[in-house]
């Protein structure tokens, strides 16, 4: 189920795809290929391209110095490192801050390689996350979609589908998604959040308390459940309750796109009426 065919990242965070009131449509999140480029891939053979001392050295590489990750990477390449070394590369220029060519790199080498099933969802994975990261919703689509064709139990290879769905504003396919991902992991407030937001953007505003009171019971210190919350709760008129759940969204996750956009709602909450 969660996490076995796709490798986990260091540092990885539930990320929120929330709209702000008055912006229309899911926040563009700051997706977990964001961790990837300090955590590299995790110790599974099953998930991983290439094993080794070199692998290993660019990883290490990877946490602490991106661009000299890429240098050994290109070297190694030059070697005959192959798709470990494309790996590392990809993986380097994410670190680096260039999602889109390290997005294009990842699903390259993920639709050429050899390896077997898991590996190969693992990089369409990276890639999906990474075109999330470039802005570009309709290739993290396609991204997911081909790694669902290796891995269809995978639960956080739905969620990510479902994040590019609601950046298409595809509110529909991307519950579908959500629904498949609750039914393989019943317990992730996170993917409860995603299904309350797209909920909410097709009117669906009491499904959308269902599955964010359902999110709160699991992780009742969740920031973007309570970002969410508010929004609900201000369109139902509740300015006080939603004012206070921005606040302790912002509490929870200072400096984050979560504290961001409940300091707007807030903001647009003392402007005037709610708008959507």
């Amino acid at each position: 189920m969660r996490n076995q065919t796709r490798p986990a990242l260091l540092g990885a965070c539930a990320a929120a795809a929330l709209a702000v009131m008055g912006a229309g449509g899911w926040l563009a999140i700051a997706p977990r290929a964001a961790q990837t480029a300090q955590a590299g891939v995790a110790a599974g053979a099953a998930n991983r391209l290439a094993e080794g001392p070199e692998f290993e050295r660019c990883v290490a590489l990877l946490r602490q110095d991106p661009e000299a990750a890429r240098a050994h990477a290109t070297a190694w390449e030059a070697e005959g490192g192959g798709e470990g070394a494309r790996h590392c590369h990809a993986l380097a220029l994410l670190a680096m801050g260039e999602p889109a060519r390290a997005a294009q790199r990842l699903e390259t080498l993920a639709n050429r390689s050899e390896a077997a099933s898991a590996a190969r969802a693992a990089v369409y994975a990276q890639a999906t996350q990474a075109w999330l990261m470039a802005g570009d919703a309709n290739r993290a689509y396609g991204a997911a979609t081909l790694a669902l064709t290796l891995a269809p139990e995978d639960d956080e290879l739905l969620v990510d589908r479902a994040v590019a769905l609601g950046i298409l504003g595809r509110y529909r396919e991307a519950i579908q998604d959500l629904d498949r991902a609750l039914g393989i992991e019943a317990g992730r407030a996170e993917t409860l959040v995603f299904r309350a937001a797209a909920h909410r953007h097709l009117d669906q505003v009491e499904q959308a308390a269902r599955d964010i009171d359902r999110a709160l019971a699991l992780d009742p210190l969740n920031a973007e459940a309570l970002l969410e919350r508010g929004i609900l709760r201000q369109l139902r008129g509740d300015s006080t309750g939603a004012r206070e759940d921005w606040e302790r969204a912002i509490q929870l996750a200072p400096n984050s796109a979560t504290a961001d956009l409940a300091a707007q709602n807030l903001a647009l909450n003392e402007a005037g009426p709610a708008r959507r």
